[in-house]
């Protein structure tokens, strides 16, 4: 008897032994995996899978304790209301931070949900102001906003491609609008006696721009520049092309992706289209970037479209964030991340007060050959 209820004592400690041995950790991750912007949403999945993977394999620990982080990847669809909804949905799962969301419309109302339940958010993607300007301390961002992005490519539109001519068509999406806002306010810096000929809007789901780019025409541009992402660009260009519109294209991050060159065909042309990644790396980072590119591809069978990268470095930087914290709560590791110094695949990450990346990075590209070629980084 005394024997039995031994080996009862021994089985009934085992599940407890062994939950001590292993803390396991969600860290949850939003981004479209479904609609237009599939590709980008599963590309910035994919780099938070690949850095959690990297974590467990390394024997990731906290406090001297070994941990097993688990990534928990929901699909916003691109849209707010559904985003909202994948929030709460990972706040009730028990995530400590969460790596997105890809656009700036769901990023800003998820941001909420987070903040009130007071886990991390950091987005590798979403460029809108709004988003670290809210006052909320958990809130962060890898990447450059619209303000450094569109004052940039405004520049460069005026003093790099001598456009005095310029229509501007934006989707009205936070992010798109947000962006031509912000290029305006830059061509306006650089030279304010360049004209804005046309102001024109579409949606993140258009395919036809005929009517749009009609009138667009008859203004006689020599540049247009799109707020949006690749979805739609790429039918935009081989609809200029079509119409005889042969024009440079300006777009942000949300333009320059590997998969426009599928999208727009023959529309494409040669150093035709001028977009900037709100990120990148100098010649000192290019191996690292270039490596990482290459485990991405023979890990996924996948090409990188623009963000694997820096959810990468967001999974990374929230468990160095607990290490020096000593503790998966949000409570005690988000005012770790607000002040780390961090050196990642994407380049050197601290942070300012709002939660933005300090001296950000901005990578310009163009297409030749039908291959996103890198131009220049600017910071």
């Amino acid at each position: 008897m005394r024997r039995l209820l031994g080996m009862v004592l021994t089985l009934a400690a085992l599940p407890l032994n062994a939950a001590a041995a292993e803390q396991v950790v969600k860290i949850g991750s939003a981004a479209p995996v479904s609609g237009p912007g599939a590709h980008l949403g599963k590309d910035t999945e994919n780099g938070a899978r690949l850095a959690v993977d990297d974590l467990n394999a390394r024997g990731f620990s906290i406090d001297g304790k070994p941990v097993r982080l688990v990534l928990l990847a929901e699909d916003d669809g691109g849209d707010p209301k559904q985003g909202t909804a994948v929030a709460q949905k990972l706040v009730d799962a028990g995530v400590v931070g969460v790596v997105g969301h890809l656009n700036s419309g769901t990023t800003v109302p998820a941001s909420t949900i987070y903040h009130s339940a007071g886990i991390a958010q950091i987005t590798p993607s979403a460029t809108t102001p709004v988003y670290t300007h809210q006052g909320f301390k958990s809130a962060f961002r890898l990447v450059a906003n619209d303000g450094k992005v569109g004052s940039t490519l405004g520049s460069q539109a005026v003093l790099k491609l001598r456009a005095r001519r310029i229509a501007v068509i934006d989707d009205r999406t936070a992010f798109g609008q947000g962006l031509a806002d912000e290029f305006i306010k830059g061509v306006r810096a650089a030279d304010p006696g360049v004209a804005i000929v046309a102001r024109q809007f579409t949606t993140d789901k258009a395919t036809d721009f005929n009517a749009i780019l009609t009138q667009v025409r008859s203004k006689k541009p020599d540049l247009l520049f799109y707020g949006g992402m690749d979805a739609v660009a790429g039918p935009m260009l081989l609809q200029m092309k079509a119409l005889g519109l042969n024009i440079h294209f300006m777009g942000g991050d949300g333009v320059c992706s590997e998969k426009l060159a599928q999208l727009a065909g023959a529309g494409l042309g040669e150093d035709k289209v001028l977009c900037a990644v709100a990120g990148g790396v100098g010649a000192d980072g290019e191996r690292a970037f270039a490596d990482f590119t290459a485990r991405y591809r023979k890990t996924f069978g996948l090409e990188l479209q623009t963000y694997a990268p820096y959810a990468y470095d967001a999974v990374m930087v929230m468990a160095q964030a607990m290490q020096a914290a000593k503790s998966s709560d949000p409570a005690r590791f988000v005012p770790h991340l607000a002040r780390l110094h961090y050196q990642g695949v994407t380049g050197a990450i601290s942070f300012d007060r709002y939660g933005d990346l300090n001296n950000p990075a901005m990578t310009l590209y163009t297409y030749r050959g039908g291959k996103k070629t890198k131009l220049d980084v600017i910071r």
